[in-house]
């Protein structure tokens, strides 16, 4: 696979060094790469709403991740507020 942005080296680079992983170390990067896109979301939500408290972001936080439909199914009693 390869990206756009990277360069041709980079990228074998980048190949070689997940084809090293253990199937153990690829799932430990991947959950940690969704942590920090998490991280990133809510920094995201909380530059746009300063105003906003924890509960709020979180609240945001789940709206984009589970869209409108199933934030109102999922948590009815959540207010919708602006992601």
């Amino acid at each position: 696979m390869s990206h756009s942005d990277t360069s041709v080296e980079a990228d074998e680079i980048l190949r070689r060094r997940i084809l090293a992983m253990t199937p153990s170390e690829r799932v430990a990067s991947g959950a940690k790469l969704c942590r920090l896109s998490r991280e990133f979301m809510r920094a995201g939500i909380r530059k746009r709403h300063p105003d906003y408290d924890e509960a709020h972001v979180e609240m945001a936080l789940a709206r984009l991740l589970w869209g409108d439909e199933l934030y109102r199914s999922a948590r009815p009693e959540w207010p919708m507020v602006e992601p």
